[in-house]
């Protein structure tokens, strides 16, 4: 599969606000850990190898075990995540799949069983920027692969 695109998208205005959407979301009000696994989910979902390879490497960076990483797909058979985590995960499948679910009453009652109003509107961003980028790196065929977590300092 050949890369598309040969445009330079570092200084593109689009790619900045979703660089300074990024910035905000590590920092916001939802621990690291979840939000490797919800980015780590939708990219499963969106068949984004970049993304897949880019999160799991972060994950795993974190401190993230691999028998939860190899076992996120089937989250719903496994004892490895918490209620938090299954709420999050279930959250970011529907809106990921906004177009087959529509996001169900019941998904968002769960979530807010588990997450303040404020920690779920940062969630659907979370969610909303993985989707953005999924869609960004399989539209111009990114390869995965190649991708260094920084290093912790």
């Amino acid at each position: 599969m050949e890369q598309r695109f040969g445009y330079d998208f570092g200084n593109h205005g689009g790619l900045q606000a979703l660089l300074a959407m990024e910035q905000y979301l590590g920092n916001c009000s939802l621990e690291a850990g979840l939000i490797h696994l919800v980015k780590m989910r939708a990219s499963q979902i969106n068949g984004c190898a970049y993304c897949l390879d880019m999160h799991s490497k972060d994950a795993r960076a974190a401190g993230e075990t691999e028998q939860r990483l190899y076992m996120l797909e089937g989250w719903r058979e496994t004892p490895f995540y918490s209620e938090r985590e299954r709420a999050a995960l279930a959250w970011t499948e529907a809106v990921t799949r906004v177009a087959d679910t529509h996001v169900p009453d019941a998904v968002y009652e769960q979530a807010r069983a588990q997450f303040a109003e404020h920690e779920l509107v940062d969630l659907n961003f979370v969610i909303v920027a993985i989707n953005a980028w999924n869609r960004l790196m399989i539209s111009s065929r990114t390869p995965g692969g190649s991708y260094q977590p920084k290093q912790a300092e």
